[in-house]
């Protein structure tokens, strides 16, 4: 047909009738590049055999010294104050890979906003004058050292009785960790965990001098590494009074510590007990400390277990104005409470029925809070008590508020079809409850 192009019959190749088998065998082969160990092997040269065996000596010699630290029972053998300054060849590598905090990133202030002059001087009539300073790790570790030895009382800051290497070591790691900026930690701050005087030889390099990043090299180190007493030890005596320190003197947190608090928060019944509590329980937290810790607890992911435990103590211990804001902060995230913590938060609100002084706003707001997450929850008689709490304890805006969640919710235990019989046909339920 016209149009279509004939297929042209594809060449076949053809052997000559007069070519021998080997010939045929030899043109079926590729040429290939010769194997190595089939071309001639060539002699290694004598500059680079003496550095193989340089290298070898040296990894050898390693090895070797490596052996005799481990035979060794002291772990400060292997460490002495000139290897401190050596550099990276005598440090461990950081697990983190900790480079440091920029600077433009060293304040955090993101919750200024939200502190108000007359918030502040409300708050302030519920705090303890009574309160004595915070005692710190140097207090504590002094006054002991006294006790057991009356002639050291008159220096202002005695040394605890220990070898004299140890002293000039750990002297030298608090001269560095007072200028660390990042990098790597000395392997000999790293030994404290595992030592039995682990706080005498913290005293030691005076960790209230310690830069803000080097503070959070050691939270990370101490929370992975110590039991839950101890880390809640190290909390409460190192890290709480160097994070009030610096809000109190700066009006903010630098951003360093307040990564140290996230840290912290690892052990969460360690940061409640060693940072939360003993916060509270001082008598002294102002709004800007409450809002600044708050606002960790509000953003961390926390066991419901552990905050539960927190919200309980809290509610049960004497009240300070702050209280009231860790509570909400707890409220908000709403958990589903075991009905003994819903009765001693109940518990603590009645505390409030004949106190003659005006609760601050963020009181009316936990209690608002409260209501409304747990008002399902709550009994009758809870409700009637907080009824009559809310007639003394008034607010303007808020207490209508509570007054129409306690109204428009069902009792522990009931269900959701009597809360629908008792809204829309109220005098058949109260036949039904008579």
């Amino acid at each position: 047909m016209a149009g279509k192009k004939r297929k042209e019959p594809q060449q076949q190749h053809r052997i000559p009738l007069d070519a021998d088998d080997a010939s045929i065998v030899s043109s079926k082969k590729r040429s290939r590049a010769p194997k190595p160990h089939q071309s001639e092997s060539k002699l290694v040269s004598s500059d680079l055999s003496s550095k193989i065996l340089k290298e070898a000596l040296k990894q050898q010699r390693e090895i070797l010294e490596e052996e005799a630290q481990l035979e060794k029972p002291s772990v400060f053998s292997s460490i002495t104050v000139d290897k401190l300054n050596e550099g990276e060849e005598k440090e461990e590598e950081d697990i983190d890979g900790f480079d440091g905090f920029s600077e433009t990133q060293s304040q955090f202030d993101g919750w200024e906003e939200e502190i108000l002059e007359e918030d502040e001087k409300v708050l302030a009539a519920f705090l303890s004058e009574k309160a004595g300073p915070q005692p710190t790790l140097a207090d504590l570790i002094i006054k002991r050292i006294k006790e057991k030895d009356a002639m050291v009382s008159s220096e202002e800051r005695p040394l605890p009785k220990m070898d004299n290497s140890v002293i000039e070591l750990y002297k030298g790691v608090g001269k560095l960790l007072s200028r660390y900026t990042t990098g790597k930690i000395p392997k000999a701050f790293k030994h404290i965990p595992a030592l039995e005087l682990w706080e005498d030889v913290l005293y030691l390099a005076e960790p209230e001098k310690w830069s803000p990043n080097a503070m959070y090299q050691a939270t990370r180190i101490f929370s992975s590494n110590l039991g839950v007493k101890k880390v809640q030890r190290f909390y409460s005596l190192v890290l709480l009074p160097r994070v009030r320190e610096d809000i109190q003197k700066n009006k903010r947190l630098h951003f360093a510590l307040y990564q140290t608090l996230k840290k912290a928060l690892y052990k969460p019944a360690a940061f409640f007990k060693g940072i939360l509590l003993p916060l509270c329980q001082s008598g002294t937290c102002n709004l800007r400390e409450a809002v600044i810790i708050g606002s960790i607890i509000q953003k961390v992911s926390i066991p419901p277990l552990h905050s539960s435990a927190a919200l309980m103590k809290l509610a049960e211990m004497d009240y300070c104005g702050t209280t009231s804001y860790f509570i909400k902060l707890f409220l908000d995230k709403k958990y589903a409470l075991p009905y003994r913590v819903l009765d001693a938060v109940v518990a603590h609100f009645m505390k409030f029925l004949e106190d003659t002084r005006i609760m601050p706003v963020i009181w009316h707001q936990s209690l608002l809070a409260f209501v409304q997450r747990y008002k399902n929850e709550l009994t009758k008689e809870d409700k009637g008590n907080l009824e009559r709490l809310i007639q003394y304890q008034k607010h303007h805006l808020v207490t209508p508020e509570i007054r129409r969640e306690l109204k428009n919710s069902r009792n522990r235990g009931e269900k959701d079809d009597d809360l629908i019989v008792a809204v829309l046909f109220p005098k058949k339920a109260r036949k039904i409850l008579e």
